[in-house]
């Protein structure tokens, strides 16, 4: 049993993040109450960031040829990115997932959802390079790396021949199932979408009625703008759509896709969201949080919630001078350090 703690100040309360200055109480890594404190320090407390869509095997491939399209760099079986990783050993996409992972978990970052390649091997890799960790990466295995993860997760319907079976299969296990789709156009959502998803990854290229479809049935979509950018498929506010998205009631998540391209760093990824898309910094901190729905576990702070949060000290920078904390945490903290991380399972 984990000894009580309190941790002070300015906390960013629940999905609206309501700027409250309060003690939150944290019994056996739950919050057991959250009460209000006049006197509470100018310590900003943030809900723990969740990446939704990350390839962390591709942290062996970092910055290795990066010109290139989409297809020729990451596209199944052939890619550029396939190509090294098929050469590395077991212990070397371990070793180079886990180092990602202890800088995503210095950013503030206490989960991802992850495509993991490699079959069986790739999965058992990832959960080798998070032991002892306090991070969980939710992980949509391939070519049966479904079976020992926690999904299963389909690039685009153009590369999978026996889709049918593996969404049947996974679906009959319990597994949760996304799918990339509207990347580099809108020719694969509609396919994506009919076996109801409970993700999707990217839908850079959807169009209107694909996304009214996604916001009625509920299903999240998890985009990354920089990778997009990168990767020659996105070129302007309107890819991916996010105000779109957003004007139509989309659950939005927040992810940075291909360590090769794009390091999965969340406060970089909502400065260049905030600085293209112009929508506000609450719909860009939402969805770098939300994508802890997908784990089943949401890092909002809360009662009654895990207790998965960190803490900015504003004092000891420029911050200090903040009108607007979460506009200030979303523009400019990726150049800051994070203060006390707080993460439970």
């Amino acid at each position: 049993m984990d000894k009580p703690t309190v941790i002070s100040g300015q906390a960013l309360i629940g999905e609206e993040f309501e700027l409250l200055p309060v003690d939150i109480h944290i019994e056996d890594g739950m919050i057991i109450a959250v009460e209000e404190n006049p006197r509470a320090p100018d310590i900003w407390i943030c809900p723990a960031l969740f990446n939704a869509h990350t390839h962390l095997g591709d942290t062996l491939a970092m910055d290795y040829g990066a010109d290139g399209d989409l297809t020729a760099l990451v596209t199944p079986p052939d890619g550029l990115k396939h190509r090294l990783l098929a050469q590395a050993s077991p212990h070397e996409l371990a070793e180079g997932m886990r180092a990602s992972i202890e800088g995503m978990i210095s950013r503030g970052i206490n989960g991802c959802a992850d495509f993991r390649e490699g079959g069986k091997s790739g999965v058992a890799g990832l959960q080798e390079a998070t032991a002892g960790l306090p991070f969980h990466p939710f992980i949509f295995g391939r070519e049966g790396g479904e079976s020992i993860g926690d999904g299963l997760g389909i690039s685009s319907v153009r590369d999978v021949i026996d889709i049918d079976r593996q969404v049947h299969s996974a679906r009959m296990s319990g597994k949760k199932i996304a799918f990339h789709a509207g990347e580099r156009d809108p020719d694969d959502v509609d396919a994506a979408l009919a076996y109801d998803p409970d993700l999707i990854i990217h839908a850079t290229h959807a169009t209107k009625k694909q996304l009214r479809e996604c916001a009625e049935r509920d299903i999240p979509i998890a985009v990354c703008p920089r990778s997009n950018w990168i990767l020659g498929v996105a070129e302007s506010m309107c890819s991916p759509p996010i105000r779109l998205m957003q004007d139509l009631g989309c659950t939005l998540y927040l992810g940075t896709d291909n360590v090769m391209f794009v390091p999965p760093d969340l406060f970089s990824e909502m400065a260049f969201v905030s600085t293209v898309y112009r929508i506000s910094p609450e719909t860009i901190l939402r969805a770098a949080v939300g994508g802890s729905m997908i784990s089943g576990r949401p890092f909002f702070i809360r009662v009654g919630a895990r207790a998965n949060l960190f803490t900015l000290d504003p004092a000891r920078s420029a911050l200090r001078f903040s009108h607007d904390p979460v506009l200030t945490i979303v523009r400019r903290a990726c150049g800051f350090p994070i203060g006390k991380n707080v993460f439970n399972w």
